[in-house]
């Protein structure tokens, strides 16, 4: 990684963006909305404690929060991601991320203040809950990971396929969905937390200029086009071959020689890099790829004997 990587807590990030929330003026209620009821284009909110008023709702609950049904349909289990892992007692520095090969996820560790947070990510219905969990466990075991003292964790994320992307519905009259209550998530990575704070920001724009209707326009001028685009290459990225190899281990062999790809890859994951002027920059950098992969697989008859391998000159991009 070129990029520095800073690893939160969702407890701690939650409380760093309420307490920025609350700086700037929001007032903060920990109370559990119950019921979400409309009348004369006004909102009635109640909570066990009491009941408020509101003009306009925008909702950040989740995948599968209980008032969807109440304005969109609810998101299909083809377009769902389950998510299992486990907060393990242990001291790491080493950030690992492991690709399986039949599932369309992978295996992340991150390391945390005091401990390590282990996960396992795969599109429902194409592997059960259970199955997902078993895989988890044998692979840390095998890496050395014990579970003792260690507290599980599971999750639902939206992970849209392109077709339903054409047809997102993210707002109506007086009510908006951001983040992962929208389908606001990555395909491949299942990452959602930029677009949960990016969403966000475009739907406060949209308000601030008494224009709400502008936030679904400003979605499918900036955020939607790379999710569209994720979608309908997340299945040959998960089972797609190239040069008779699966992409993934193409895509790891390249990082693991090629100075010029290994920088690709980190701007990709820093989210630096977007998908779609991917493949322009692929094909700039493609010349010194295939010249970093060859030097460190070429040996060549007058160094024989010399370990010394084949080095290209560096090639401008």
């Amino acid at each position: 990684m070129q990029h520095p990587v800073a690893i939160f807590s969702r407890l701690s990030l939650n409380g760093l963006l309420l307490r920025r929330a609350q700086r700037s003026g929001a007032k903060v209620k920990r109370e559990r909305i119950t019921r979400v009821t409309e009348n004369d284009g006004h909102w009635t909110l109640n909570t066990p404690h009491g009941e408020y008023a509101a003009s306009y709702l925008i909702f950040a609950a989740g995948a599968r929060n209980p008032f969807r049904a109440q304005f969109l349909a609810p998101i299909s289990p083809s377009d769902l991601m389950v998510t299992a892992g486990y907060f393990i007692p242990s001291r790491s520095s080493l950030m690992q991320i492991q690709f399986l090969k039949g599932i369309t996820g992978y295996i992340w560790v991150f390391p945390r203040a005091d401990h390590v947070s282990a996960g396992i990510a795969g599109k429902m219905g194409e592997i059960s809950a259970v199955d997902l969990r078993r895989v988890l466990e044998k692979w840390l075991a095998e890496n050395g990971y014990a579970l003792e003292g260690a507290s599980f964790y599971a999750h639902i994320l939206p992970s849209f396929r392109a077709s339903s992307f054409e047809t997102l519905e993210v707002s109506g009259d007086n009510w908006a969905m951001i983040g992962d209550s929208a389908g606001l998530v990555d395909p491949i990575t299942g990452e959602g937390l930029y677009y949960a704070l990016r969403s966000a920001e475009l739907c406060a724009d949209a308000l601030l200029q008494a224009r709400p209707d502008e936030y679904r326009a400003l979605l499918k001028e900036e955020l939607l086009p790379e999710l569209k685009l994720a979608a309908k290459v997340s299945g040959r990225f998960y089972s797609g071959q190239v040069f008779g190899d699966s992409v993934l281990e193409q895509m790891v062999s390249l990082t693991a020689k090629s100075a010029s790809f290994r920088e690709l890859m980190s701007d990709l994951f820093a989210g630096i890099q977007g998908y779609q002027d991917l493949r322009a920059r692929m094909y700039r950098i493609l010349p010194a790829v295939m010249a970093e992969g060859l030097a460190g697989t070429i040996r060549w008859p007058w160094n024989k004997g010399s370990g010394s391998a084949f080095a290209a000159d560096p090639l401008e991009e």
